[in-house]
């Protein structure tokens, strides 16, 4: 049998021309257009590439670093500074002292905010303009490229220096401003809140906030969305009458309530596990053992909460109810100046991740009780007089599981809960009868 070989050549003599030779009897259409295929699939794939490659090329902007530092300095860190300090405390929300602190420590600790040169030799960003970057992101809750004309930064440097601030502030000062209370804590909390609003016993006021989350992932909005609202994240919290925030638990979906966040809440970890301070105090002639938080009427009936009454039977309850809301609002207090200083958990989260949003919502915290500490009358100092060594929180014994079995117990009696807030009544009548 004679073969023969035939060319299939396009008419076109571009370079993308193709020519296939094949023998007639093996000869297969199919195959034959499968390979075009193939190529020409092949030449468009590499085409987006190099045209994709084009496109991502980055940018470069002359920034002139130097004139945005020697701007700020000159504004506000001067010998001289334009701005007085009244109008820093304002737009840095703390005095110049408390954010010299905060810098130093992160130049000491980290890296990334200190002063370094690029692969060019050139000087790279000051700390001060990576710390004012983050705060003005967290004070004013303002986009990142919002800052690039006056600090002469770019938007992912600026969203970098935000989530590296952040971690970093979490990392060196949450064992300070976000720790458990000691004695010298709980003693001074207990005197201070029976001093101010007639509750001994009284450790503060529990509540939980809502923070919208705008860019939450489209599979998880059904669980962090209640109702026909936006997707948000919770906040669980405790705080004492000079806005201390004690306790702090975030991350819960916002299709939680109150009462759901609470079995998820690490709040009576410390009492369970017999690393809490001993309480007693004595009401109405009544001796207990466990400190308690005000909260409102969706918590549970437990020793370690006192509610309002719902329904308002005689004087005496009325003039409990007064008392007992108007001591419960610290933490709605607190929420409210942590909100005011603090725009970026006001407003709708741009972000992508919760621990980003974790770490976020955790700095703000740690600075708002950084300023308590730093501007108002607040808690004892955590060191002793020398400075040196910090209080250590009580550390238990490891306890067996009868003994959290029974303090579970304890936590929970429904009949302790009646009798403390019954005693709390008689207390609050006798104390504040005559000036209501």
């Amino acid at each position: 049998m004679s073969q023969y070989s035939s060319s299939l050549t396009s008419s076109s003599t571009s370079e993308n021309e193709v020519q296939v030779e094949v023998d007639d009897e093996d000869y297969d259409p199919g195959k034959e257009l499968m390979s075009l295929i193939l190529q020409q699939s092949r030449q468009i794939v590499e085409s987006c590439h190099s045209n994709n490659v084009m496109r991502r090329r980055r940018r470069f902007i002359q920034r002139n670093r130097e004139a945005g530092h020697a701007r700020l300095f000159n504004d506000y860190f001067s010998t001289n500074p334009v701005y007085p300090d009244q109008i820093f405390r304002r737009r840095f929300r703390m005095r110049r002292e408390l954010f010299f602190r905060i810098v130093n420590a992160l130049e000491d600790r980290s890296p990334y905010f200190q002063q370094r040169d690029d692969a060019a030799r050139r000087k790279g960003l000051f700390p001060l303009q990576k710390c004012t970057a983050a705060i003005r992101q967290l004070a004013y809750g303002v986009p990142a490229d919002h800052l690039d004309e006056y600090l002469r930064m770019g938007e992912s440097t600026a969203i970098k220096c935000l989530f590296k601030f952040c971690g970093y502030v979490v990392e060196l000062f949450s064992d300070r401003y976000l720790r458990r209370s000691n004695a010298d804590d709980v003693q001074r909390l207990l005197q201070m809140h029976d001093e101010r609003h007639g509750f001994p016993g009284m450790l503060g006021s529990l509540d939980c906030m809502h923070w919208e989350w705008k860019n939450c992932p489209v599979a998880w909005k059904g669980q962090f969305t209640r109702g026909h609202g936006s997707p948000t994240i919770v906040l669980e919290a405790v705080a004492s009458q000079d806005l201390w925030i004690w306790h702090a638990f975030f991350g819960v979906a916002g299709s939680c309530n109150d009462l759901n966040v609470l079995y998820e809440s690490p709040i009576f970890n410390n009492v369970l596990q017999g690393n809490a301070p001993e309480i007693n105090f004595m009401v109405n002639e009544t001796q207990y053992t466990k400190g308690y938080y005000l909260t409102d009427g969706i918590y549970p009936e437990w020793a370690t909460f006192v509610k309002a009454f719902p329904c308002l039977e005689d004087p005496k309850s009325r003039l409990f109810k007064e008392r007992q809301e108007s001591a419960r609002k610290d933490v709605e207090r607190a929420f409210g100046v942590l909100q005011a200083r603090w725009a970026i958990v006001r407003g709708p989260a741009r972000y992508w991740y919760k621990k980003k949003l974790k770490y976020i919502m955790l700095a703000c915290i740690i600075l708002h009780n950084m300023i308590v500490e730093d501007e108002g009358v607040h808690v004892r100092n955590w060191y002793n007089d020398e400075g040196d060594e910090p209080a250590q929180p009580v550390q238990g014994s490891n306890r067996g599981f009868h003994e959290y079995l029974q303090t579970n117990s304890e936590i929970r009696d429904t009949h302790v809960h009646h009798q403390l807030r019954a005693d709390l009544v008689e207390h609050i009548w006798s104390q504040y009868n005559n000036n209501p």
